[in-house]
């Protein structure tokens, strides 16, 4: 297979975001320590940090024991929740990587949202980062009964993800943005982009083994990878965007294509020219912010029960 040429597929603006990450956050980041590697993504995230859009109130809090934190529009409560899990390969990143992206989307689509602070490898393994999703959403659906809609990026994704399918039928709608689900790395975009900038299958492989504490990924457990599962039935409607230079996009077309084979409502955009974490280069890509609009769109129409794929 030819190398795809990034220099091709990937614009000014991208190639622009990829060097100023780069500048904080290495390529070879996985070869650092764990401290290292959340001290650099740390700084990094930082740097990108877009701030809080006017008009917003947040709260640091536990739900099910799990450290959380809560936005809300000043002029009043929603009737929909937005259960938020952040991406870092469950090694990396926290409330304050993805502080900007929850209040942008608070404001934007005028829900309640809840980022959750779940346990990161290897301090919690697997199951551990998993059993802190689902408790912290079933405290959530608890304490704010209504529409629940489930998001997240990369891991958080797959999280996201994983909770719903064990509680599909009080899940009002998911939105998943570059997901690993667990795909089949035989093929597809895991072969064609396997050494895309921002994510690689090495920095996959890296993040699975710390993620599992070295012990062999399970085969058949949706927990882990929700394309293990055997019933995709009453999902609720999905809308999954992904990135197209990004060895995860193949996993996007997978999920919704089981979804659909079920009776499902689901639908995948594959954006052009985005690599795997562009939802930080939303200020400084008209690519990414588009990208970023889709997601909003889509928590916005799920969120009043709408389906307008």
């Amino acid at each position: 297979m030819i190398p795809p040429d990034y220099g091709t597929l990937l614009d000014d603006e991208i190639r622009a975001y990829i060097a100023r990450g780069a500048a904080f956050y290495p390529p070879d980041a996985v070869d650092l320590t764990i401290s290292e590697q959340r001290a650099v993504y740390d700084a990094m995230c930082a740097e990108f940090h877009a701030g809080r859009p006017d008009g917003m109130r947040s709260w640091d809090e536990a739900f099910g024991g799990v450290a959380c934190r809560r936005y809300e529009v000043a002029d009043g409560a929603s009737q929909v929740t937005v259960v938020y899990y952040h991406g870092g390969g469950f090694v990396v990143g926290g409330l304050h990587s993805h502080d900007d992206v929850c209040a942008e989307i608070c404001a934007r689509t005028g829900f309640r949202v809840v980022s959750v602070d779940y346990g990161l490898a290897p301090e919690t393994v697997f199951p551990g980062c998993y059993n802190d999703a689902r408790a912290a959403f079933e405290a959530i659906e608890t304490r704010y009964p209504g529409r629940l809609i489930m998001v997240g990026d990369s891991a958080g994704g797959n999280l996201a993800a994983a909770v719903t399918h064990q509680a599909r039928s009080r899940v009002t709608g998911q939105v998943l943005i570059y997901p690993g689900l667990g795909g089949d790395r035989s093929k597809g975009s895991y072969v064609e982009h396997a050494d895309a900038p921002e994510l690689t299958t090495r920095d996959m492989a890296f993040y699975q083994t710390v993620r599992l504490g070295g012990k062999a990924p399970p085969e058949d457990d949706p927990r882990f990878a929700p394309l293990q599962d055997t019933n995709f039935a009453g999902l609720p409607p999905t809308v999954i965007v992904t990135a197209a230079c990004d060895p995860l996009a193949s996993d996007g077309e997978s999920y919704r294509n089981e979804i659909m084979a079920a009776g499902g409502r689901a639908v995948w955009f594959n954006e052009p020219g985005l690599v795997h974490g562009c939802l930080r280069a939303r200020t400084m890509s008209t690519r990414a912010d588009a990208l970023f609009d889709r997601v909003c769109e889509a928590v916005t129409v799920l969120g009043r029960g709408d389906w307008p794929y």
